[in-house]
Formats: structure tokens, C-alpha cells, sequence
């Protein structure tokens, strides 16, 4: 289910989970989904990471926000939650951190699989 991806361009693994998920999700440069991240946080007038921004990103690029489930909310983690959506695109947000799941596998700099999930964005 892990599958190490890294889209930063100088390789860092730090800080910037949101942009990196969102160049699976999206298709796109790191550079692009940066500067486009950016922008919507200059609109909102919130950082370029925070929740709002990022997921009213995503609703603009044809992402729905749906409900974690909930048979466990304390333990449901992104390993569980691969196995429950074998297909699909969805981005999965943490309490500190945002990784990118696509057909049942979750990409990332490290296997975040244990991570609880707390938003879920899926692809229509």
C-alpha cells in the first residue's frame, strides 16, 4: 500500500506534505502546485497549508470533502482506510500531516500509514 513518492524538486521532506500530495493527486509540478497553493492562500488570507486553503483548492479542482469513517475514530488509520477505498484519488489530512491516496495505495516520503486520518477529499 505504501508507495515512497517525493515530488520536491531538492528532495526535502519537510514541511511541505500538503504541495507533495497535492502533485500525485493533481497531476502537476511542485513548483506549480506551490505557486497555485499560495495564491488561494493570499485570497483567503490564511497560510498556504491550513486546512481551509488547501481543501477549497481541492473543491476548485473537483474534490469532495466527506466524512472520515467513524467504527473507530481514534483508530482508523490511512493503512485502514486504503483497504476500505480500493479505488479512487483522495487526499487524507492528519492532525500533522497530508498524504495522497490513489487506487488503494497511499503515497509519500515516509510510510505514514499508522497516521489517523481527520479529512478526507475525494476525487468526483
Amino acid at each position: 500500500m505504501y508507495i515512497p513518492y517525493n515530488s520536491n524538486p531538492c528532495n526535502k521532506r519537510v514541511g511541505d506534505c500538503t504541495i507533495r500530495a497535492l502533485t500525485k493527486a493533481l497531476d502537476m509540478s511542485w513548483e506549480d502546485a506551490y505557486m497555485k497553493l499560495c495564491m488561494q492562500g493570499l485570497l483567503l488570507c490564511d497560510m498556504p497549508s491550513s486546512n481551509a486553503v488547501y481543501g477549497s483548492f481541492l473543491q476548485e479542482h473537483g474534490f469532495v470533502r466527506e466524512v472520515v469513517p467513524n467504527s473507530c475514530p481514534d483508530c482508523y488509520t490511512v493503512n485502514q482506510f486504503c483497504r476500505d477505498y480500493p479505488i479512487g484519488t483522495y487526499i487524507l489530512a492528519t492532525g500533522s500531516h497530508v498524504v495522497c491516496v490513489i487506487d488503494g495505495n497511499y503515497y509519500d516520503t515516509w510510510e505514514s500509514g499508522d497516521e489517523v486520518p481527520l479529512l478526507v477529499f475525494r476525487k468526483e
